[in-house]
């Protein structure tokens, strides 16, 4: 039997019109809810990129007055920071698993997305358990929060960083139980687009980071005569 049509009388066309099925409607609906998540990511990224930009300012204006001890001279932690290393490649797996589930949703392949998103999540469990081992090891060293400006803003901007990761892990396992619960795959597939976006600006930012954490006073110096901070 052919589906009935929804006769829309309220048209300005006097023969009036033909609606769109409900299934039709949902689906322009979903479209609408997507872009508007995108829209709200969008902004976030922004006011999280505006603080993340002040911190630094403030980090280069710091490195400049005279109780700074860097952390990469001879004998730091970072001086050969081989930890930093392992962490940000499980954050570049994680991204790649998440970009796979992406491309995946996208071709409506179910298996792929759940394995790659799956991935994901572990990957980016894996880089913050690692960097709590290496707080814990600069706790170990004696490089405490308070004893160097430069321990201050070690903890600051890796614990910022990791405080955003994690909120990007609560969304992540929201979408895991959704998949748990056999929620269809098109239902989930702008919740793995937007994690994976997400993913995508940490990975960004950390490259960064980790730029400047491992540079040398040098280069500290540099950047402060560049922004006239010296």
């Amino acid at each position: 039997m052919n589906r009935q049509l929804l006769r829309n009388t309220d048209s300005a066309d006097p023969g009036g019109s033909w609606s769109r099925e409900p299934e039709g409607i949902q689906a322009a609906e979903g479209a609408d809810r997507t872009q508007t998540a995108r829209i709200g990511l969008r902004l976030f990224l922004a006011v999280v990129s505006s603080l993340f930009f002040l911190f630094l300012i403030a980090f280069i204006a710091r490195s400049q007055m005279a109780d700074w001890l860097p952390l990469t001279e001879p004998l730091a932690p970072l001086a050969n920071p081989w930890q930093l290393w392992l962490n940000s490649a499980f954050l570049v797996c994680s991204c790649i698993a998440l970009q796979w589930a992406r491309m995946a949703a996208r071709q409506a392949q179910l298996g792929g997305t759940v394995i790659g998103f799956a991935l994901g999540g572990v990957f980016a469990i894996a880089f913050l358990t690692g960097q709590l081992w290496l707080w814990q090891q600069f706790v170990a060293w004696g490089y405490f929060v308070s004893s160097n400006p430069a321990n201050s803003f070690f903890y600051l901007l890796t614990g910022l960083h990791g405080l955003h990761l994690l909120g990007g892990l609560i969304a992540w396992s929201r979408t895991v139980a959704k998949f748990l619960h056999r929620v269809p795959l098109p239902q989930l597939s702008a919740s793995v687009e937007l994690c994976a976006i997400y993913w995508h600006y940490l990975l960004g930012l950390w490259f960064v980071l980790f730029a400047l954490l491992t540079s040398t006073p040098e280069t500290y110096e540099a950047i402060a005569r560049f922004c006239g901070l010296r």
